[in-house]
């Protein structure tokens, strides 16, 4: 038997492969036992002896503890300050003290079809200024969906006048299908300057 495994290139190479497939199983068998947090490493050898002599094989596996890989997400809207600028149409209405009205619509939506029309007839109102977005150019508003953490579409996104905020942006986000009643109450509600009080039950 150990003449012909000295003798048979293939069979020294399955050897080998042996090896190295139970170093893999140990180190995979060893990651979720004890919630390690140090870097575990296990080395294996295996010496093949054949018609020019022996060889050595060594193989090493090194595995990560679980707390090495545990990614850390970062809050709503921390990306936004990292986000372009949203476009001139968005910023000059706002830098001109207008209520802006954003709008997230998906095409072929059935809510989105039927929120579309009742947000395009804010524009009556005086001082409030509507965009409605296909949600596939969502990043180009990324500073301003980032920054309310939108997260589906429909998406009306109101953003307050600037004078009223000290020059700070600030928005409110709603989702879903909105009726005409809401979506002009979500405006009047961006616009209000007065006292707020806490709710105690």
């Amino acid at each position: 038997m150990r003449e012909q495994i000295n003798n048979n290139p293939l069979a020294q190479i399955g050897i080998i492969g042996v090896l190295l497939v139970a170093v893999g199983i140990f180190a995979m068998s060893s990651m979720g036992g004890g919630g390690e947090e140090e870097s575990t490493t296990t080395t294996s050898s295996a010496t093949v002896t054949g018609p020019e002599g022996s060889a050595t094989i060594t193989a090493t596996v090194t595995t990560e503890g679980e707390a090495a890989s545990a990614p850390v997400a970062p809050p709503p809207g921390a990306l936004a300050a990292a986000a372009p600028p949203p476009p001139p149409a968005v910023t000059d209405a706002f830098d001109a003290n207008k209520t802006v009205a954003l709008l997230f619509v998906r095409n072929g939506g059935i809510d989105d079809r039927l929120v579309v029309p009742a947000v395009r007839r804010l524009g009556a109102l005086p001082d409030v200024t509507t965009f409605v977005v296909p949600a596939d150019r969502i990043a180009r508003y990324a500073a301003i969906a980032q920054g309310v953490d939108v997260d589906r579409v429909p998406a009306l996104i109101v953003i307050r006048p600037k004078r009223l905020d000290k020059g700070i942006p600030s928005a409110s986000v709603q989702y879903g299908f909105q009726s005409s009643q809401s979506i002009v109450q979500a405006v009047i509600d961006a616009r209000y300057k007065g006292r707020t009080l806490d709710y105690h039950p």
